[in-house]
């Protein structure tokens, strides 16, 4: 078992930061951890790290005990914090070889992190003189040198840009096939390009552990459509499986229909039919962001 959580419980004070919370992964799988603000992501992650010790509970990483085994769970993880410490001082692949030494890793390793997480274009300059996209790709080049079975990555999306987030992402996807990769993150589109299975924590306390296929299979799904003018309501009701339309704002309509069948060629005839043209056409999985919505409003 690559992780394995057993009843932690954190306090500040009087107040629980983790209440009793309890999971496994195992490998290989991609798990996003999802929760509001304060919910206590980074404290468990944190705790895994061994960067924090529990009020009480155990866990364990790669099989080995948080508490006794410290120094070797530290050895056996991949861990990029969500504010990534890093020396600006530094050029990027004297900061890898830094770290590669405290690992004992080879200088052909720090070469294939560089190139896998993109920075050679960037290998010359200072940290300090990098964008907050390629600092983030530095702290998750550090993280990968000692090829670690689990990598504990709280919001390794942050700041990059459209293009450097699809290059991330099919990273952590290619790495979720061999590994255990357990990531925080804010965006739900990134959870439903990357994860296997989300875990949703609320206030210290687990309130969802769900399989992205489970979200997928269920019966609803809503499109996005937007025409060149505006219809009524009513015409889009007519549709099969309809069961809400809302006209959003412009020519913009958010349907749902009650039906795990792709109905977006239902809607292109429609349109067809009726002399519209499409300017877009997208199918929302709205399972896993309501799912979200339910499990942590106040």
């Amino acid at each position: 078992m690559s992780l394995e959580v057993d009843s932690i419980l954190k306090l500040y004070g009087s107040q629980k930061a983790l209440n009793n919370v309890s999971f496994k992964v195992d490998k290989p799988e991609v798990v996003g951890f999802l929760g509001p603000n304060g919910a206590g992501k980074s404290t468990m992650m944190k705790i895994l790290t061994t960067y924090l010790k529990p009020s009480n509970g155990a866990a364990k990483v790669n099989n080995l005990n948080i508490k006794s085994d410290k120094q070797k769970v530290q050895q056996s993880v991949g861990y990029l914090p969500e504010h990534n410490p890093l020396y600006l001082d530094m050029f990027v692949k004297e900061y890898l070889t830094f770290n590669a030494n405290i690992y004992k890793v080879s200088k052909q390793r720090i070469n294939e992190v560089i190139e896998l997480t993109g920075l050679t274009p960037e290998v010359k300059k200072k940290i300090g003189q990098l964008s907050k996209g390629y600092r983030q790709r530095v702290g998750l080049a550090t993280a990968l040198l000692h090829d670690p079975e689990v990598l504990i990555l709280d919001e390794p999306t942050t700041g990059l840009d459209p293009n450097q987030l699809v290059d991330i992402r099919n990273l952590i996807k290619s790495i979720g096939q061999t590994k255990t990769v357990f990531l925080s993150t804010h965006i739900m589109q990134e959870v439903e390009a990357m994860c296997d299975r989300v875990i949703i924590i609320n206030k210290g306390e687990i309130v969802a552990d769900k399989k992205l296929s489970e979200l997928r299979d269920k019966k609803e799904q809503t499109v996005i459509v937007e025409f060149d003018y505006r219809i009524e309501d009513a015409f889009l009701k007519k549709l099969p499986n309809v069961k809400s339309v809302i006209n959003t704002h412009g020519f913009v309509y958010e349907i749902t229909f009650t039906t795990s069948e792709d109905m977006r060629s239902y809607v292109f005839d429609f349109a067809h039919d009726n002399q519209l043209k499409i300017l877009q056409l997208n199918q929302k999985n709205a399972s896993l962001e309501s799912l979200f919505i339910e499990l942590t409003k106040l």
